[in-house]
C-alpha cells in the first residue's frame, strides 16, 4: 500500500480544493477554522519553528498541553520542515515525564501557560541539553483567531521533505506500567491508518468528530483526528472530557461520529439527560482503548444507537478491525474483521498459527499502518516485531467461523491459579451483568496456595449496598468455581491510567497484602 507514492501536505491539498470548507471547531470558544485557515497557520509555524528555534529534519518538537489548535499547527509544521512531533502526557508524574523528554531530547518544547510551573520542573530535572522550553504564546498570541495576523512568514512546501517511512511523531506509551518507550509513527503508519479508517470504517467528508481522548494519546490523533483531516471532514476539539459537557457537544455540533474510553461512555450514559432526546445526527458510537462491559453496549442500544467496540493499540494504528450492521448486534463484545490494508493471524504459545474457530492465540499484526519501533529502544523494538513486519500485540484473541475476532484478554493479564487459566475478562463481563455494579477490574495477585488468587474491585451504581461475598456468590452460579474472585473489594473509583484505562497495576500493589482466603472451592 502506498507504494513509492510521497508524503505530501494534507492541509494545502483541502486549501486548494474546500479552501473554505470547516476543519476544526473549538468547541469551548465555539470559533471555526476552514482548511485555509488551518493550512496556513501550519505554514506559520513552520516558519516559527524553523527561523527562530533552527528545527529541520530529524529534529523533535515537544508540546506540553491539553487539546488544543497548536497541536494540530505544531504537528503539520513538523511535517512541512520534516520534523518530528512529540506530544507531551501532562498527567504522568515529573519522573516519568522527565525520562520521555530526556530520551526524546526535542530541540524546542513548548508548552501552554497553564503548565509553566510543570514545564520549568521538567527544565531543571531533565537539564541541558534536552530542550529549550518557549510558552507557546510566542507562537501564536492569545485570542488572535486568523492566521494572517499571526505574524511572522510562512513556510509553504506542498511536498514534504521526508520520505513515508520517515518519522512524523513519537507517542510514549507504558509511563504507569515501566519506563515509558516512545512509539515512532511514520508519515506511512499515520497516512495508512486513516485510508484504512476512512474506507473500512466508511467515514465521509461530511462527518463531525468530537476529539475528547487527549493528544499524547495515540486515539487523540489516529482514531478520528487525522483520518477526518485526510478525508477533509470536521473535528471538533475540547480541552478536556467532561460528560455534561460531552453529551452537549455532541449535539450542539452535530456531531456523527463519537469515539471515547468505556470510562467515557460509562459516565455519560449515567446522566440524568442521557435517557432524553438528542444524539440523533451520531452515524456511530465506537468505544476503544479497553474492554468494554456488555451491559454499557445494551445501554446505548436500548437508546436506538448504534454502538460498538474497536480494538488498536498505539504501535498498530491504532485501528485494525471493523463491524457494521446487523452483526454488531448478533455479536456482541466482537470487535469485527480486519480493516482492508491490515494482515492478522494468530499464534499459540509454541509459534504455530491458529487456525480452528474458537481457539485462542495471540494476536499478530501486519500492513503499513504499524510503527517503525520504539525511539531509542532497539531491543523492546525486536520484542514485538519481527523482521517479516508482524507486531506480536500481547493480546489474546479468537476467530469465530464467520471469520470475525475478538479481543479475550492481555496475554500478560492472565491468571493461573492452581494450575488454570482464568481470563480477567471473563470474570468482569459477568461482574459487569450484576445490576448494582457499576465498573470492575479483576486481576490476580500472588498466592502461596494458589500461585495467584483471583482479585475483584469493583464500584457500585449510586446509592447501591452489597457485600462483595454476595458477589462472589453471584459469580459462582455463572461461571466455574475457580474462576470465582476469592475476594472482592468494593471501591468508590476505580484508579485510572492517563488515558482513561483502569489501572490494574495499581490495584495489585494495593491488595497484595489482603489476599489471604482459605476457600477451597473458590
Amino acid at each position: 500500500m502506498l507504494g513509492e507514492m510521497q508524503a505530501v501536505d494534507w492541509l494545502a491539498h483541502w486549501r486548494q480544493l474546500r479552501p473554505g470548507a470547516v476543519a476544526v471547531v473549538d468547541s469551548d470558544s465555539g470559533i471555526q477554522y476552514t482548511y485555509r485557515q488551518l493550512s496556513e497557520r501550519a505554514e506559520v509555524a513552520a516558519a516559527y519553528l524553523s527561523q527562530e528555534h533552527g528545527i529541520g529534519p530529524g529534529d523533535r518538537v515537544a508540546f506540553l498541553a491539553q487539546n488544543c489548535l497548536e497541536h494540530i499547527d505544531l504537528l503539520f509544521a513538523c511535517g512541512i520542515l520534516g520534523a518530528i512531533y512529540v506530544p507531551l502526557n501532562f498527567r504522568l508524574a515529573v519522573p516519568e515525564l522527565s525520562f520521555a523528554v530526556d530520551d526524546a531530547r526535542p530541540k524546542v518544547a513548548l508548552f501552554t501557560d497553564e503548565f509553566e510551573t510543570l514545564a520549568r520542573a521538567l527544565d531543571v530535572k531533565a537539564g541541558p541539553p534536552a530542550s529549550r522550553w518557549v510558552v507557546v504564546s510566542e507562537l501564536t498570541r492569545q485570542g488572535e483567531t486568523d492566521s494572517d495576523s499571526l505574524g511572522g512568514g510562512r513556510c509553504e512546501r506542498r511536498q514534504w521533505p521526508v520520505d513515508l517511512d520517515d518519522p512524523w511523531a513519537i507517542l510514549y506509551t507504558g509511563g504507569t506500567t515501566g519506563t515509558p518507550k516512545g512509539a515512532v509513527l511514520s508519515h506511512r503508519s499515520i497516512t495508512a491508518n486513516a485510508v484504512n479508517t476512512i474506507i473500512s470504517w466508511r467515514l465521509r467528508p461530511d462527518d463531525i468528530g468530537p476529539i475528547f481522548t487527549p493528544f499524547f494519546h495515540t486515539g487523540g490523533w489516529n482514531v478520528f483526528t487525522l483520518p477526518l483531516l485526510y478525508l477533509g471532514g470536521t473535528v471538533v476539539l475540547t480541552r478536556a472530557f467532561d460528560p455534561g459537557r460531552a453529551l452537549n457537544i455532541i449535539d450542539l455540533f452535530g456531531c456523527t461520529i463519537v469515539f471515547m474510553v468505556p470510562t467515557m461512555y460509562q459516565m455519560m450514559s449515567e446522566l440524568p439527560g442521557f435517557s432524553g432526546d438528542g444524539l440523533d445526527t451520531v452515524r456511530f458510537f465506537i468505544s476503544g482503548g479497553a474492554p468494554c462491559p456488555l451491559p454499557l453496549y445494551q445501554t446505548y442500544w436500548d437508546r436506538g444507537l448504534e454502538f460498538k467496540q474497536g480494538y488498536g493499540l498505539t504501535e498498530a494504528g491504532p485501528n485494525t478491525f471493523a463491524l457494521h450492521g446487523e452483526e454488531i448486534r448478533q455479536k456482541p463484545g466482537a470487535v469485527g474483521r480486519p480493516l482492508l490494508y491490515v494482515e492478522v493471524r494468530l499464534v499459540e504459545e509454541g509459534g504455530g498459527e491458529v487456525t480452528a474457530a474458537g481457539e485462542v492465540g495471540e494476536l499478530w499484526v501486519r500492513g503499513p499502518h504499524v510503527f517503525n519501533g520504539y525511539w531509542n529502544r532497539p531491543e523492546a523494538t525486536a520484542a514485538v516485531l519481527d523482521q517479516e513486519g508482524w507486531l506480536r500485540t500481547g493480546d489474546l484473541a479468537r476467530r469465530d467461523e464467520e471469520g470475525c475476532y475478538y479481543i479475550v484478554d492481555r496475554k500478560k493479564q492472565v491468571i493461573i491459579s492452581g494450575g488454570e487459566n482464568i481470563f480477567p475478562m471473563e470474570v468482569e463481563t459477568v461482574l459487569h451483568s450484576h445490576p448494582l455494579v457499576s465498573s470492575c477490574a479483576v486481576f490476580g495477585v500472588a498466592d502461596q496456595r494458589w500461585g495467584e488468587a483471583v482479585t475483584a474491585a469493583v464500584t457500585l451504581v449510586p446509592g447501591a449496598l452489597i457485600a462483595g461475598d454476595e458477589l462472589r456468590q453471584y459469580c459462582r452460579k455463572r461461571i466455574a468455581g475457580y474462576k470465582v474472585p476469592k475476594q472482592v473489594h468494593i471501591m468508590e473509583e476505580l484508579p485510572q491510567t492517563p488515558a482513561g484505562k483502569i489501572d490494574k497495576k495499581v490495584l495489585v500493589a494495593l491488595y497484595s497484602d489482603r489476599s489471604e482466603c482459605n476457600d477451597a472451592n473458590a
